[in-house]
């Protein structure tokens, strides 16, 4: 009996929060993240794969960045950006555990 996968398991079925049952976050996206996600999504699926093409990206499309607030991307700030977004869902997970 693999115990991790059971609890795995139990957690996709769980329906209290069903917006997050597939997902090993432990809080939704804000809305500045979410525009963040959708503008990266679309900014790779046009082709950019370096910092340097998305922050341009991110830059020419004036997408804001969540934690600093600032619409002027570099590489050195997508970095950052994603870098403390990963921590939060990195504290968010440990206090809310897989699908919260």
């Amino acid at each position: 009996m693999d115990l991790f996968k059971d609890r795995l398991s139990q957690k996709a079925f769980d329906t209290s929060r069903p917006a997050l049952a597939h997902q090993s976050r432990g809080r939704e996206l804000t809305e500045v993240e979410q525009k963040l996600a959708e503008a990266l999504m679309e900014i790779y699926g046009a082709g950019a794969g370096d910092y340097a093409a998305v922050a341009a990206a991110l830059t020419d499309r004036k997408v804001v960045a969540p934690i600093s607030g600032k619409t002027d991307w570099t590489e050195a700030l997508l970095s950052e950006e994603l870098t403390a977004i990963n921590v939060d869902f990195d504290a968010a997970y440990l206090e809310n555990g897989y699908g919260a």
